[in-house]
């Protein structure tokens, strides 16, 4: 199969439970790559855990146990939530595996040869929980004086010896990347910040430490482990055949998109590409960066005990049901708030009212009516309108989705069901049953190619239920298939208590 298409997610930190930010994620990663396949392109799609880094071993040593097993732990309810959403990755990536090394001690010799590394002694303020060095002016003072990243979180003074990367040598390469890239960095808003961070001078990176041990090691110097950051950020190209694999490698590198959080853009669209640049490897197409999830309008924090966990809201509200809203209410790459109010208004409205009633309704009457069948009957004007609305919806959901524009695209395939269901109530083939039954039969077989095309196109958004949809519909001109009395594909939820 020609025309790859290579999407990852970021890696997801492991230091805790998944919560809905990264399903979040991993939804929109996966409706974007079913799309890519839906359309003819060989898409590999990876995802996984990031499982190195300082944070890890504070974590796993307050638990008594050693980061191994605490990565192993919590890398697996990663791939269980991965799992029950439906997420059809190609590649769960671990950081702790041994090919991962070899691809992180690769690039780093890489950046080494081109002369890019050199060793000093490192003295600066240093966010555990965001694994970033910070610079002074960037820093704000919280609650008793504390200093605070511009994510928030405590930062602390640290002092040791490591390797250091000349980022400040990339200033210009990268802004020259920028202008002659101008959709690298997604969206705008991301760009713009960029552009300003970077525009505002870049200081030499630390790159290694000497305080732990949990880390892939450092070429040459075994006191060293790597800085968190630059083995996470090379899981994309080991998971692209790097360095062992060249016709892997050539066929899916560069990555066309990076999604990931807004709060990790600076890692993506400046460290990683000066990375490359360094180790003279191409550099990826996009880095999207969408907003963050808010619970009821707040951020979610466990302090709060607002967090909220995915495979619950999954097994209460229905996998398809979560997906659906997440990819629907949230204009991506915006912030967008989030409640179980709103997860089964949506659903309700959209898939049971709207969809799921025109479908089971259909059906429900050619199975009853028809003996299951619908030859061909005398087409209307009307007929070809729909399908012209129907097909213009959903191209309009296709553009859309070329655009990452995904909220639109669904609101625009909802045009076609309305259009859908506007027909049937002015066309009413209940009553054609009793005065004309040719044209009844052209109503009906309109309405079932219909269907077809709108479940086909919102496959990607909501694979289970669509699927079980289209195996109850004929193809196009299937004329020995027989409808069945149908199972209802989208059932009313009804509000359930969660735990947040």
């Amino acid at each position: 199969m020609a025309n790859p298409f290579y999407i990852s997610t970021a890696i997801h930190y492991p230091n805790g439970r998944p919560h809905i930010g990264h399903a979040y994620e991993m939804i929109a990663a996966d409706a974007i790559a079913r799309f890519q396949r839906q359309h003819g392109r060989d898409v590999f799609f990876q995802t996984g855990t990031d499982e190195h880094g300082l944070k890890m071993v504070q974590t796993a040593r307050d638990r008594g146990i050693e980061p191994r097993q605490l990565a192993d732990e919590m890398s697996g309810y990663f791939r269980e939530m991965a799992d029950v959403l439906d997420i059809s990755y190609d590649r769960f990536i671990r950081t702790s595996e041994t090919g991962h090394y070899a691809a992180s001690q690769a690039i780093w010799q890489a950046m080494a040869d081109a002369g890019d590394l050199y060793l000093d002694r490192y003295e600066g303020w240093y966010s555990v929980r965001d694994e970033a060095f910070y610079e002074e002016k960037e820093l704000t003072e919280g609650e008793g004086g504390v200093k605070l990243s511009p994510q928030g979180t405590p930062v602390e003074w640290t002092a040791e010896e490591t390797w250091f990367f000349k980022l400040a040598k990339y200033q210009q390469p990268l802004l020259d990347f920028y202008a002659a890239n101008p959709d690298f960095i997604r969206p705008e808003s991301r760009r713009n910040e960029i552009l300003r961070f970077v525009e505002g001078g870049l200081i030499d990176l630390s790159v290694s430490r000497t305080s732990f041990d949990w880390g892939v090691p450092v070429p040459g110097s075994p006191d060293h482990v790597m800085y968190v950051w630059v083995d996470a950020l090379t899981n994309y190209i080991t998971g692209a055949g790097y360095p062992d694999d060249a016709e892997r490698f050539a066929t899916y590198w560069p990555a066309d998109i990076h999604l990931i959080g807004k709060d990790i853009v600076r890692f993506h669209a400046v460290y990683w590409p000066a990375f490359l640049m360094s180790a003279k490897l191409p550099l990826p197409k996009q880095v999207f960066g969408h907003g963050f999830l808010l619970n009821r309008g707040e951020k979610m924090s466990k302090s709060v005990g607002n967090v909220v966990d995915p495979m619950e809201l999954a097994e209460l509200y229905g996998k398809d049901a979560l997906r659906y809203f997440l990819l629907r209410d949230i204009s991506f790459g915006s912030d967008g708030t989030f409640s179980d109010e709103a997860i089964v208004t949506r659903a309700n409205a959209d898939l049971s009212n709207s969809f799921g009633n025109l479908a089971q309704r259909v059906l429900a009457f050619i199975a009853k009516n028809c003996e299951g069948h619908v030859p061909e009957g005398r087409a209307e004007e009307a007929d070809a309108a729909l399908l012209a609305e129907v097909d213009v919806a959903c191209a309009a959901f296709r553009t859309a989705f070329d655009d990452l524009a995904l909220s639109q695209g669904i609101e625009a395939w909802m045009t076609g069901v309305f259009a859908c269901n506007q027909y049937i109530d002015a066309q009413a083939p209940w009553a054609l049953r009793k005065t004309d039954a040719e044209r009844m039969r052209a109503v009906l077989r309109t309405l079932i190619r219909a269907i077809r095309r709108l479940a086909t196109t919102i496959l990607p958004v909501i694979p289970t239920s669509a699927g079980k949809l289209l195996l109850q519909l004929p193809s196009e001109d299937d004329e020995a298939f027989r409808i069945a009395a149908p199972s209802p594909i989208f059932p009313r939820l009804e509000l359930q208590a969660t735990d947040a």
